[in-house]
């Protein structure tokens, strides 16, 4: 214990009082004044780490819970994250993973993690202006950037920290974390090229998106470069159903020109393609070939042929957490992260 920490008065500590816990209670149970036991829970530099971790245990221990409304009064903080998150993006995983990483880089401070769904049919943008108007919230993430977004134009305009799970075309730099989705479509084709493919394709996100962009001229370079073929998807993206995109490879395999080598962007849309070149009657690894990203090990299970290029969501939560952290913390410059692929091609099984 420092000499700049006040010292506990041993004459009450360890009594628990009855009663919802609050900062008193933590002071009888320490033996700290309440203005430590505050400035403990808000991890105060000044005082010790060995303080600041009595005081954090405690609060745990008997579950106490800070006034949102009294702290957003007396500080106009919250010590809450929103994170924004679609259905579909629980139901795949990429919520879990997200949400394992920020849990991660949060761990220790004094914030807490809010998830705000984002419901069908309704705007992207309206779930972001209500917890900016409201202040519920000290900050935001959210994923599914698009080229120009009207999340981050308003972010950006009303100087509110966020970071986004991917970049946009706005001429100011703004917080984000992305993968390197060209640089992954461009080296996925270069390994169809090693198997002996000559006209390779991909299904595509939803065009409005940033990252379809990076796809889309990973693919084309790539394939402009070994003097191959390719084609871009037709009336499916990765939105689609399952069985849509799958009806779709089975016309396209069945043609005499079709692709004999698919670049997938994720695991969902890969397990779709298979099952169409299995339909088709061809056998993926040996007739034709697929490079996939992969986020979990439950696609390893399947076995289904494809080689795969990991993207790390939960590695991405953590920096979408420290980044935000950050710009909370009033920085402003090198708040971008890009991630690389690695590929791997000896380690496949």
């Amino acid at each position: 214990m420092s000499e700049d920490d006040p010292k506990p008065d041993k004459g009450t500590r360890g009594v628990k009082p009855s009663g919802k816990p609050t900062l008193k209670t933590i002071a009888q149970m320490t033996g700290f004044a309440v203005t430590t036991i505050s400035r403990a829970l808000n991890n105060a530099p000044e005082l010790s780490q060995e303080t600041r971790d009595l005081v954090q245990k405690v609060a745990a221990e008997v579950g106490y819970l800070p006034d949102r409304a009294a702290l957003r009064l007396k500080t106009g903080r919250t010590n809450v994250i929103a994170l924004v998150l679609e259905p579909d993006e629980q139901i795949y995983g990429f919520g879990n993973a997200i949400v394992g990483g920020l849990t991660e880089a949060l761990r220790g401070t004094a914030f807490h993690l809010v998830i705000t769904p984002l419901f069908r049919n309704v705007a992207p943008i309206e779930p972001i202006k209500h917890i900016v108007r409201n202040r519920m919230a000290d900050g935001v993430i959210f994923s599914k950037s698009e080229a120009f977004d009207e999340r981050i134009r308003f972010l950006i305009d009303s100087d509110f920290p966020f970071v986004s799970h991917g970049r946009s075309n706005w001429p100011e730099a703004h917080p984000s974390v992305d993968f390197d989705n060209e640089a992954y479509a461009y080296g996925a084709v270069q390994r169809l090229v090693e198997k002996g493919c000559r006209r390779v394709s991909i299904v595509l996100p939803d065009s409005a998106l940033t990252y379809t962009e990076h796809l889309k001229a990973g693919v084309a370079r790539a394939a402009a470069d070994a003097g191959i073929e390719h084609q871009f998807a037709a009336d499916v993206n990765l939105g689609s159903p399952t069985d849509a995109i799958r009806s779709y490879v089975i016309k396209r395999t069945k043609r005499p020109d079709g692709p004999d080598g698919w670049v997938c962007a994720s695991e969902v849309s890969a397990l779709a393609v298979i099952s169409g070149i299995a339909e088709a009657g061809l056998t993926v690894g040996r007739d034709v070939h697929v490079v996939t990203k992969q986020s979990s090990q439950l696609f390893a299970q399947f076995r289904p042929g494809a080689e795969t290029v990991f993207e790390d969501f939960t590695g991405a939560g953590r920096l979408l957490g420290s980044l935000l952290l950050r710009r909370i913390g009033g920085e402003t410059e090198g708040l971008q992260a890009l991630l690389e692929p690695v590929f791997d091609w000896d380690a496949q099984p």
